[in-house]
């Protein structure tokens, strides 16, 4: 049977107001037409869901379970509409985002934004040799997820974690030999927080390997042409944590930020921050428990 929703509506009305006069007037009609209607739907059903005296009016065994099922169903039409009901808002959303934040569940981010904004351009950078900050700074990005230092006051902190040296399992050197590292081109921020620990020691290093590739950067490491800075969270099975070996100083903690232009309040921009707080968990599972060397 395909049940008409209004005659659902009405059903569940005088059942929950108790009477035809008063579910006309939640349901804006006059008594004769709820009276109608629930007689087309009782003739559809080919029971009776009510049960009419001069003083009462009751709900059959059957109108009971006929009642819980039709309350599904309009919850559902309702979760429905909702879910898929145009969005007023338009306009345009630039955002900014490391590589290494939510990984492979962008695109699922992204996806979700736009059903539920089909009329907001989105228009991504996502690069961690790019210097998200300044981006937003100068008026190329309105909202961006950045990863620094921690300290700076009003900054909405999404995830903490910390900078840590990598290299492969299999990585060795020879004592007193130059150390090779694998860095994202500048500006990055993992690449300035490893030259600026390297300066303030006697290390002898250099550059063995530069992308702009989280991912070709992660098989430089993996084939043990050299140490790179990676945060906790992005170190893979075969690699291990270096941090005071070979000379190298400790790192400094992390944390990702969201990032706002000002002025870029608009209500796009607004709608995709509130996507961007709301994800349960933007760190990636660890693909073993991390150790150290």
């Amino acid at each position: 049977m395909d049940f008409d929703p209004t005659l659902l509506r009405t059903f569940v009305a005088v059942v929950e107001t108790g009477g035809f006069t008063r579910a006309g007037e939640r349901l804006h009609l006059t008594q004769s037409a709820i009276s109608h209607q629930i007689r087309r739907l009782e003739d559809q059903v080919g029971r009776a869901l009510l049960h009419r005296t001069t003083r009462r009016l009751t709900v059959t065994e059957d109108g009971e379970d006929f009642l819980r099922h039709a309350q599904q169903i309009l919850h559902s039409l309702e979760a429905l509409s909702r879910r898929f009901q145009p969005s007023p808002i338009a306009g345009s959303v630039r955002f900014g985002v490391p590589e290494n934040f939510i990984g492979d569940r962008l695109p699922g981010l992204l996806r979700q934004f736009a059903c539920a904004f089909p009329n907001v351009r989105m228009d991504v950078n996502v690069s961690m040799s790019m210097d998200l900050r300044q981006m937003v700074d100068n008026d190329e990005l309105d909202i961006a997820v950045v990863i620094g230092l921690p300290g700076r006051n009003g900054e909405q902190v999404l995830r903490r974690t910390r900078f840590v040296w990598v290299a492969a399992d299999h990585f060795d050197i020879d004592a007193g030999r130059s150390l090779p590292f694998a860095f994202f081109p500048s500006p990055c921020v993992n690449r300035h927080i490893g030259v600026s620990a390297l300066d303030g020691t006697g290390v002898d290093w250099h550059v063995v390997f530069t992308s702009p590739s989280q991912q070709g950067l992660l098989a430089a490491v993996a084939a043990g042409l050299g140490i790179t800075v990676m945060i906790e969270d992005d170190v893979e099975a075969g690699m291990r944590i270096v941090d005071g070996h070979y000379g190298l100083p400790k790192l400094p903690p992390a944390e990702f930020v969201l990032l706002r232009r000002p002025g870029a309040c608009t209500p796009a921009v607004a709608a995709f921050g509130r996507m961007i707080e709301e994800l349960p968990d933007s760190a990636p599972t660890p693909a073993r428990t991390l150790r150290s060397a």
